[in-house]
């Protein structure tokens, strides 16, 4: 039984094969994510201001709670400045002097400061709660509606997935299998190129003398180097790996050469 070839013991026409046979999966699971479209980061999205919404809710009621916390204290406050002028207009009929009777006008006129002072906080706060509950429940509806969103992206997008789940498992089994067979260092420059390719494309074909990722003419002579399979060629425009149409397994039809036909001359009479 032969023994199986290391990555660094195959020729340029195998590490070319696997290239592209690798380019070709990778492809196909670059479709599959097409497929899905912006449904993933739509769905990040959505969770994202789902999170945020109620992190908004959570702060509101917070300060809901501290306001309200206040409202009672001023109210509290309220209360025993009233207490503490009906304590003092019941002192006044009995005061024995002048000066007894302008401190207790003062305190009157005092507490009945304090009384206005908390009546305009408890306005103004109150204000405030109510502008706040009202966001709450605006951002409650908002993060029902997001909610509500999200369930029906999550539900397309699981049967997306569900409907290729299978191709892509087998298709990433077999591309680990494709990397295993292609030495380190040329299977880091060719995701290098692939990452830089705004196509995901890697290894393309040579086809009508030109590269099939950026489409520049190919030198005649290029093409021959890519043919022959001596060296791993590169175009020079784009950086990606080039393999020739036979190894990827495409048919080229040859363009019919017409048959030239020659004009018979009349012999002069």
């Amino acid at each position: 039984m032969a023994e199986k070839k290391t990555s660094t013991e195959m020729t340029v026409e195998e590490k070319l094969k696997n290239l592209y046979a690798l380019q070709k999966v990778l492809s196909r699971i670059d479709e599959i994510r097409i497929i899905r479209g912006e449904l993933p980061l739509e769905v990040q999205d959505l969770e994202d201001e789902i999170e945020g919404l109620t992190t908004r809710i959570a702060n509101k009621k917070e300060e809901v709670a501290a306001v309200h916390l206040a409202l009672n204290k001023w109210s509290e406050e309220k209360k025993q400045a009233q207490v503490a002028i009906e304590r003092c207009n019941e002192q006044l009929n009995s005061v024995s002097n002048s000066r007894e009777y302008d401190n207790l006008s003062k305190e009157i006129e005092y507490q009945g400061l304090e009384i206005e002072l908390r009546d305009k906080r408890i306005r103004e706060n109150s204000v405030k709660e109510t502008e706040m509950n009202e966001a709450i429940v605006a951002y409650e509806a908002e993060k029902a509606a997001r909610i509500q969103e999200l369930e029906v992206k999550r539900t397309e997008l699981d049967e997306i997935i569900s409907e290729n789940k299978a191709e892509e498992d087998r298709l990433r089994e077999e591309s680990k299998t494709l990397e295993e067979k292609i030495e380190p260092r040329l299977l880091t420059a060719f995701k290098r190129i692939r990452k830089g390719s705004h196509n995901g494309l890697g290894v393309v074909v040579v086809e009508r003398d030109s590269c099939g990722g950026c489409f520049a003419k190919i030198a005649p002579q290029r093409q021959l180097d890519v043919m022959f399979h001596k060296k791993i060629i590169v175009c020079e425009y784009c950086g990606r790996i080039l393999v020739d149409p036979e190894l990827a397994g495409i048919k080229v039809e040859k363009p019919v050469e017409e048959k030239k036909t020659r004009r018979r001359t009349k012999k002069a009479e």
